[in-house]
């Protein structure tokens, strides 16, 4: 028994999804003391049967159960974020904000108020510090998976998923210190099919269960049948790159950079890719084919900018950073612009979208920070 978890109370947050339950078993066999929630944000989820999974492995690991309607709160931190942002012709992550208000945000706040020492998750990603190095080392001793190293300093810092196609870092780079000293990723040192060996050793009911696609604690989403339904059309020309009129489109706020399909012109004997959106004129500029220079930039700004440690490192200086979920770490020098960042790619990249986050990666794979895309 580890002197660490014993009477340590934990708060975790259950998707009924296979990656929250193995984490819960997890920090079960540690001997914390474990209780398990399910986060009601939208009218309907609480009949689609993800939080009936959650209760039957709250059952099957005999740990107390909660619900937590936020339903209010999502709509006014997320929701609302992602009208404001489409509306602007932006591109929004709502995930990231869902971690930032919701998960970490109230939903942490609720746990300490009720006497809980740490909430935790289901995300793939590694944290260092005093309990989460202590925790990573113990509960991948049996699986012979590389542990962590301790972390000299009392800061926590957030690694790369070993597990790299499942890794969520990109996510959390709002996060803060605070926040991370009362938070536990059991998952993190795992690849998804060990997550999946797990599951059945303990029993679990949603062991096979198929991984959910969709927006944080809401599910799969049509965003183009969402938006539609929350924004009026606004119609306006689709241009080339020679400011010939080619189309008409029905609302820019419906379209993003990068995009294919949806914009109903025919005629071009290449596809025609959104390059740009120019929100003062309404006007959609496209570009023909994916290797047209106008979709790629070598240079962002970005604002809002956070990083874990709390301070912010000497700049500049070289990193690798990301520009949207699962893209390979591309490598970028940082210069200090006022407020903001400007970030300047060694290789341009493709349909870079305000609104979006660029997240920041040192060599060894931990996750600096990030900001959003101006």
């Amino acid at each position: 028994m580890s002197s660490q978890s014993e009477n340590n109370k934990v708060l975790i947050a259950m998707s009924g999804g296979v990656d929250s339950s193995v984490a819960a078993a997890l920090l079960k066999e540690e001997r914390y003391e474990v209780h398990g929630a399910y986060i009601l944000c939208w009218d309907g989820c609480e009949n689609n049967g993800d939080k009936q999974d959650a209760e039957r492995v709250a059952a099957r690991l005999n740990m107390p159960f909660y619900t937590f309607d936020f339903r209010k709160e999502y709509r006014e931190a997320v929701y609302d974020y992602m009208v404001r942002e489409y509306a602007a012709s932006h591109t929004p992550n709502p995930d990231v904000m869902c971690n930032k208000e919701i998960k970490f945000g109230i939903f942490l706040q609720r746990a300490l108020e009720m006497g809980f020492d740490f909430i935790a998750t289901g995300h793939y990603v590694r944290a260092e510090g005093a309990e989460a190095t202590h925790l990573a080392r113990v509960l991948t001793l049996s699986m012979g998976a590389p542990t962590p190293t301790c972390n000299p300093s009392s800061l926590v810092s957030l690694f790369s998923a070993r597990d790299m196609s499942k890794d969520q870092s990109y996510f959390l780079w709002t996060l803060n210190q605070d926040q991370l000293r009362h938070s536990l990723f059991p998952v993190g040192n795992y690849l998804k099919s060990e997550v999946r060996e797990i599951a059945k050793k303990f029993g679990l009911p949603n062991a096979d269960k198929k991984d959910s696609q969709g927006l944080c604690f809401v599910g799969k989403v049509d965003f183009a049948e969402f938006i539609r339904g929350a924004l009026p059309k606004n119609p306006g020309p689709v241009i080339d790159i020679f400011g010939k009129k080619i189309g008409e489109h029905d609302g820019a706020h419906f379209y993003t950079l990068g995009q294919r399909h949806g914009l109903n012109i025919g005629g071009s004997p290449e596809p025609l890719y959104i390059a740009e959106k120019r929100t003062g004129t309404n006007t959609l500029v496209v570009a023909r084919g994916d290797l047209d220079p106008i979709l790629y930039r070598k240079e962002l700004v970005a604002e809002n900018i956070n990083w874990l440690s709390g301070a912010s490192p000497e700049l500049p200086f070289s990193y690798l950073a990301r520009i949207r979920y699962r893209q390979p770490l591309q490598s970028c020098t940082l210069y200090v612009v006022r407020h903001t960042l400007r970030v300047v790619f060694d290789v341009p990249q493709r349909a870079v979208s305000p609104g979006q986050s660029v997240v920041f990666y040192a060599k060894t794979g931990e996750m600096l920070g990030g900001g959003v895309i101006k």
